[in-house]
């Protein structure tokens, strides 16, 4: 059985069981989808910026970037085409994070596991005497 929440979009209740928002607002999400997808595939907007599409197709640049990070929408052909990261809002154009925040990511895993690492073999050098 579903549970009973307020939509985060327009604040109406309904019964959530898959989506995280209401059917009128997911329908409505469906149309600014299509709208979006339909002008990217034209191969005369294959220049096209994420404010371009923006202009075009009157869909807010988040909704256009959460369709990009749900995997429904390849930018992968769109040379001009940014969208922000989730962690310092810079430019890229795959994944989540711009590749300067996925490398400093990285960096500290690999202190973190090294001191890890380090822990382990001062822990193994240690004796008890009773």
């Amino acid at each position: 059985m579903g549970e009973l929440k307020n939509c985060p979009s327009c604040g109406n209740l309904y019964v959530q069981h898959l989506r995280s928002v209401c059917d009128s607002c997911y329908t409505e999400e469906e149309l600014m989808f299509e709208k979006v997808f339909q002008y990217m595939r034209k191969r005369e907007n294959r220049q096209a910026t994420l404010l371009d599409v923006h202009q075009q197709t009157g869909v807010d640049e988040e909704k256009i970037t959460k369709f990009i990070r749900q995997g429904r929408i390849r930018v992968v052909g769109f040379p001009n085409f940014y969208y922000p990261c989730e962690t310092c809002e810079g430019p890229t154009q795959e994944g989540r994070l711009c590749s300067s925040c996925k490398k400093k990511i990285m960096g500290d895993l690999k202190t973190n596991e090294f001191e890890a690492q380090k822990k382990l073999v001062d822990l193994g050098r240690s004796y008890y005497t009773d």
